[in-house]
């Protein structure tokens, strides 16, 4: 299956309106009652996805003072295909002076024999504002994981953010302390164009300000209550 849905917001003066909201199965998107003047935004996935073989792109694009929250009603089971085919999930984001986006997600599950690839890609104006977080689940309870590469690409006015890609799947790697220490789920949260925060850490969770501006928070837990503690 390929499809892609978009999704743009602009600030009309007093609030943020929806000047397109197009989605295409299996993404499907549900406005909602906003706070203030930011529009909110269901993204629900209306047929099992991602599967083996499909392609799915979700483009967001954020007018100059336009704020948009962007959030998920269930996780995500990325699902091996019948031939043992990979699946893409794709977001590509824009945010333009004064806007603000919000992309919040639920996690996504990596299942038995799936091979994902899931990638985040944003570009910034110099003052806009992003949130996105990505919660991880190695397979579902008692079940050994399929494999997923996970890819952050964010730009702010032409200079790279953070550019990061972490592919998870291999038990001999995942269990390694370099990687996710048998942990089975990862949250890596980002905030580009809030309050400066200081680098913190915790048991197994860690806050690190980036060179461009934004901080980079990741979290490791064997469950994804532990592991959103933090936040």
């Amino acid at each position: 299956m390929k499809a892609h849905a978009r999704l743009t917001a602009c600030f009309d003066g007093s609030r943020t309106v929806l000047r397109e909201l197009r989605s295409m199965a299996p993404l499907t998107l549900f406005p909602r009652r906003g706070r203030g003047s930011t529009a909110v935004v269901h993204l629900v996935n209306s047929a099992t996805s991602p599967l083996g073989g499909d392609d799915l792109t979700l483009s967001i694009h954020v007018g100059p003072g336009a704020s948009l929250r962007l959030s998920g009603v269930a996780a995500t089971l990325a699902l091996p295909g019948l031939h043992g085919e990979g699946s893409l999930s794709t977001v590509e984001v824009v945010v333009e002076p004064g806007g603000s986006l919000e992309y919040l997600p639920e996690p996504t599950v990596v299942t038995a024999r799936a091979r994902h690839n899931a990638v985040f890609r944003a570009s910034l104006a110099s003052d806009a504002y992003l949130h996105t977080r990505e919660v991880l689940v190695l397979g579902r309870a008692g079940e050994r994981p399929g494999s997923l590469v996970s890819t952050l690409d964010v730009v702010r006015a032409g200079t790279p953010v953070v550019r990061q890609t972490l592919p998870v799947g291999d038990a001999g790697l995942d269990g390694s302390l370099a990687v996710l220490a048998g942990r089975r789920v990862l949250v890596t949260d980002l905030e580009v164009g809030g309050p400066e925060l200081p680098a913190a850490s915790g048991e197994w969770w860690s806050r690190s300000p980036l060179a461009a501006g934004g901080t980079l928070t990741t979290s490791l837990a064997p469950d994804a209550v532990t592991a959103l503690r933090p936040f």
